[in-house]
């Protein structure tokens, strides 16, 4: 007994005539269907290339098309051909022009001879299988599909839609339950006679000729009506993509083709050269015998999947560019935001990069220039201090400098004098820490000697602008971990909120705070806040911040005692 290999063929004939010849020098009967769009030129010239082979038979030819029935039409017609030309046969495998033999012909004839009663071929019902692209699961053996989905789309669809909308409901033979799979198949000689002579085959295939994608069902389904012993599975390696297309394997993909340990594997490239070279004459680079295994590399499709599908966080790119609330995370790597800290200490910046070992950046998104840590101008991917570039995008600035930075901790100082436009970005992310003292704006104003008429007018302005950052920060859609303070609440006990952030983004097993930051000089601060107040405009932010402004961590004075009689 030997393997019959029946191969639909469409395109690169010099490959199919390559693995026919391969087939059938393993001992294997070929039966060979070529696409009616092969120009007859063409087909002639493929044809009197291999007639010298008596091993090698070519069936009535069909045109095939992507979900039609013409493919399950050619594959009938190659198949009685080869039941009734090859006696010998036991098992007809069915491949295309694009599949290559991973492992030594005989292999896949003893092993197939060692299941003689077996028939391997993916047939689970619609409600089983996961992998169904396109809407369309049940409905594909209950509707009629005569419009060709890649062709005339509009008609397909529209009559989709009106078989819906008037309730057609195909009824299926009774004898019938509608099964799915790889259409590609292995199956006895016992079985498959039994499908193509059936009585009631005329039935079947009148039904199947309006199914949608008949080629991944109709054998799949009537398997199960004759076939004593099936294995629901596929000697072929065949992947797909998250759109429901066949991966096509290149000459880098050779040791992973290898892993695999299947008979067969589709879709080959057909100017893979050292596939072909290393699986079609290497023999002595044959795969181990061993049961096929394609799971073993199907964790690395998944990835695959997934990596093209999602990327990687924080990584932007033209090829993956993806809409607003669809990101795979916003930023790659945690960071922290300080608003009001360099403001009310002391050379904050140094002394939070030693603390941290940290990058610590003054205020990045200051009006007049990007402010790096260090006084720098560039920073890594690239990134210039150039305000204007910056501001091109500032979303893609924070992200870049981000990425690009990764394995190092980056933190920046922000304020309602910057550009607002990244608010709800970081609002948005979960690896933003950011740390607010409302109001902390103001000390610099206090510090300045300028004229109480503009300082008044420029308070109004950047109070109401943090109002709005903390509306966007106090939002239901924020995931970033949020820590507000008011400057009041923050003066009367500075320590711990310091010592909670240095502990959340400092090392591991970080200690007590022996140094902690110098205050800038509050004296007269309240009576600033009041004069405001007087002129007429109301500094709330800042908290209850009294005129005369007490030590810091001040004792509360002593209750007197009472008596309740």
């Amino acid at each position: 007994m030997t393997v019959g290999i029946v191969m639909l063929v469409h395109n690169a004939l010099d490959r199919a005539e390559q693995v026919a010849r391969h087939w059938t020098a393993g001992g294997c009967r070929v039966v060979i269907h070529v696409d009616r769009n092969v120009p007859r030129k063409t087909f002639r010239a493929f044809s009197d290339a291999l007639s010298n082979d008596p091993m090698i038979k070519f069936s009535k030819r069909h045109r095939c098309e992507w979900g039609m029935w013409g493919i399950v039409a050619a594959s009938q017609s190659a198949a009685e051909l080869m039941l009734d030309s090859f006696p010998e046969v036991g098992h007809v495998y069915l491949a295309s022009g694009s599949c290559l033999p991973l492992r030594p012909v005989q292999e896949l004839i003893d092993y197939l001879a060692a299941r003689p009663r077996t028939d391997f071929i993916e047939s689970a019902t619609t409600a089983d299988v996961p992998w169904i692209v396109g809407g369309l699961d049940h409905e594909r053996f209950t509707l009629r599909f005569p419009f060709s989905w890649k062709k005339r789309r509009y008609l397909f669809d529209k009559y989709v839609d009106l078989q819906r909308r008037i309730g057609v409901k195909r009824k299926i033979p009774a004898s019938l339950v509608p099964h799915m799979g790889s259409q590609w198949w292995c199956l006895t000689r016992q079985t498959l006679s039994a499908i193509l002579q059936d009585p009631e085959r005329d039935t079947y295939d009148r039904y199947f000729r309006k199914v949608w994608i008949p080629d991944e069902s109709y054998y799949q389904t009537l398997v199960r009506l004759y076939s004593s012993n099936i294995e629901s599975r596929s000697l072929t390696l065949s992947k797909f993509d998250f759109q429901g297309k066949p991966h096509i394997f290149y000459d880098d993909h050779l040791q992973l083709l290898r892993r695999s340990d299947c008979f067969v594997a589709r879709k080959i490239w057909p100017r893979a050269e050292r596939l072909y070279q290393a699986f079609l004459t290497d023999q002595a680079g044959a795969m181990k015998k061993t049961e096929p295994n394609p799971g073993k590399i199907d964790r690395i499709f998944a990835k695959a999947v997934e990596r093209r599908t999602q990327g990687r966080p924080g990584l932007y790119m033209q090829s993956r560019f993806p809409k607003h609330g669809a990101e795979n995370g916003i930023t790659s790597n945690p960071y922290s935001m300080f608003q009001g800290f360099s403001e009310l200490f002391e050379n904050f910046e140094g002394w939070l990069g030693k603390m941290t070992g940290s990058k610590v950046h003054g205020h990045l998104f200051a009006p007049d220039q990007v402010e790096y840590a260090d006084g720098h101008t560039m920073n890594n991917g690239a990134l210039s201090d150039s305000a204007l570039k910056r501001d091109y995008n500032p979303e893609a600035f924070l992200t870049s400098l981000i990425w690009n930075t990764r394995g190092e901790r980056q933190c920046f100082q922000f304020g309602p004098a910057d550009n607002q436009d990244i608010n709800w970005m970081i609002a948005r992310d979960p690896n933003a820490q950011i740390s607010v003292i409302t109001g902390a704006w103001a000390v610099p104003l206090f510090k300045s000697n300028r004229n109480f008429a503009d300082l008044r007018k420029e308070a109004a302005l950047l109070q109401r602008i943090e109002s709005k950052h903390l509306e966007v920060l106090r939002s239901q859609f924020t995931k970033a971990r949020v820590r507000i303070w008011s400057m009041a609440e923050f003066v009367e006990a500075p320590m711990e909120p310091v010592q909670t952030i240095i502990d959340e983004i400092g090392p591991a097993h970080s200690r007590r705070l022996t140094e902690a930051p110098t205050m800038v000089d509050l004296e007269g601060f309240g009576q600033f806040l009041q004069n405001l107040k007087n002129q007429g405009m109301h500094p709330y932010l800042m908290g209850d911040f009294p005129v005369e402004q007490g030590p810091i961590n001040m004792p509360k004075p002593v209750r007197k005692p009472y008596l309740v009689r």
